[in-house]
């Protein structure tokens, strides 16, 4: 098999493609030949040690394929199932691997596996953001950074699926027309214009009930801003930076305001979970509620440019790593 690693943390020099020798799997595993790899921003914090890991390491959570040799306890999958998966172990990045089968799901038919591959990280986020960390309500009107990215595509859909409506941020002129394709009603270039004054006003002066957060330092005095009195900032992700110490008297208290870091290990850290989050993630795909892009493919010998090309935001929708 080919895998990328990484044996010291950095810039995308770092990531390596290496010939290894693939084990069978264990009894609760399965082995996947991947037709499609997500790419995602947590890999490069993953790379860099904003994440720290245990060097060496494979590197990516997130893929689709086919199994092709199951493990001696494995009973619900069989060979020649389509299957996707998101989480721990990482080292998705690879043409091939061994996977427990406590995360992974079966792709139904009619769901090309390389749409599956932008889903599972993107689609699950979305999932237990809407659903689980601040369930919205129909009618509400709520605001998403980074709305032209990734997770911004399949969240704008899914939200105006369950009646809200979605405000959304974007960094340049250019997105603002990508954004708006995705379902926002209103789209803020927030290096333009002041996004939380803008939220006001749509708002009436009254604030939204809840901010999603992927872009962190850049944007959390703004997000806290546009916030209704006792709303919720949904912090979840850092492209511009991790955040630094929230004070909480000078930010919440004079709001009440409620501050949550989620994460998908405690909110989909079970099978039943999992399949919970599938399930509705796949039926807005087939029901045509959320219809996904792809916007650029890399082969496993381009990761360096694709993670350059990630930290450089140049990758406007979910983007994929094909094996070579």
């Amino acid at each position: 098999m080919k895998a990328i690693q990484i044996s010291k943390n950095g810039g995308p020099e770092v990531l390596e493609l290496k010939d290894i020798k693939l084990n069978k799997p264990e009894k609760d595993e399965v082995t996947i030949e991947h037709k499609a790899i997500g790419l995602n921003y947590i890999d490069t914090y993953h790379r860099s040690g904003l994440y720290p890991l245990k060097l060496p390491s494979g590197i990516g959570a997130e893929g689709a394929g086919v199994i092709k040799e199951i493990g001696s306890n494995v009973r619900e999958f069989k060979v020649g199932d389509k299957v996707a998966y998101a989480g721990m172990p990482l080292g998705s990045y690879s043409s091939d691997r061994n996977y427990p089968t406590k995360n992974l799901v079966k792709v139904p038919d009619g769901i090309d596996l390389e749409i599956a591959a932008t889903l599972m990280t993107k689609g699950l986020t979305t999932f237990y953001l809407l659903h689980k960390t601040y369930p919205v309500k129909s009618g509400e009107t709520i605001l998403f950074h980074a709305a032209a990215g990734g997770v911004g595509q399949i969240f704008g859909q899914w939200a105006k699926s369950l009646g809200c409506k979605v405000i959304g941020t974007v960094g340049s002129d250019e997105k603002i027309g990508k954004a708006k394709s995705y379902g926002y009603d209103h789209v803020i270039n927030y290096n333009k214009e002041n996004f939380s004054e803008k939220v006001l006003e749509i708002t009436k002066k009254k604030g939204v009930p809840v901010v999603y957060d992927g872009v962190g330092k850049n944007t959390l005095q703004g997000s806290l801003d546009s916030l209704s009195i006792r709303g919720m900032m949904v912090s979840f992700g850092n492209a511009s930076g991790p955040l630094s110490d929230i004070n909480v008297p000078k930010l919440l208290q004079p709001k009440n305001l409620y501050f949550v870091r989620p994460s998908m290990q405690h909110y989909l850290g079970s099978k039943e979970e999992i399949d919970e989050g599938a399930k509705l993630l796949f039926d807005k795909v087939k029901s045509g509620k959320i219809k996904i892009e792809i916007f650029k493919k890399y082969n496993l010998d381009e990761v360096i440019q694709a993670h350059k090309d990630l930290e450089a935001r140049k990758i406007l929708g979910p983007a994929i790593i094909v094996p070579n």
